[in-house]
């Protein structure tokens, strides 16, 4: 009877590991082994595609492009340095950090506005939206599953 238990355990435990290796999105696992400058170009061709950037335009997108994900990296390894320290943020750290990430964005924000016309800019933020609307949803699954596993 005891072995009976330890192999359906092991068995239970093999097939959990083997569905979590199916559960990860092949695609996902590509674009992380890109380069940030491959993903930035990359992101701004579909920018230059979506909006008809001129030259100087996609210049100019491409330096912001970079700069927020440098900052927004930047806020994520803070954050990660936090938590491997086994320390959480305090709620005075995270508003200040928020605060800080909403603040770049405005000024971000601000810049594409002076770079696009006002069609572009109108088109630019709905896209900014849809984006939102798809990292929200992507979260509010991964915090139920992490809920239901738990």
């Amino acid at each position: 009877k005891m072995k009976k238990l330890i192999i359906t355990a092991v068995l239970l435990i093999g097939l959990s590991a083997f569905a979590q290796e199916q559960a990860k999105n092949p695609r996902r696992e590509k674009l992380e082994q890109m380069t940030p400058q491959q993903k930035n170009e990359l992101r701004l061709k579909k920018l230059t595609l979506d909006l008809s950037l001129s030259a100087s335009q996609q210049k100019e997108m491409g330096k912001i492009i970079a700069e927020m994900e440098a900052k927004r990296k930047g806020f994520k390894k803070e954050r990660l340095v936090k938590k491997e320290a086994g320390t959480n943020l305090t709620k005075d750290e995270l508003f200040a950090m928020r605060t800080k990430r909403l603040d770049e964005k405005i000024a971000a924000k601000e810049r594409v506005k002076k770079i696009l016309d006002a069609n572009q800019f109108e088109k630019w933020e709905k896209m900014q939206d849809k984006r939102m609307e798809k990292m929200s949803k992507f979260s509010r699954e991964r915090k139920d599953k992490r809920t239901i596993e738990k």
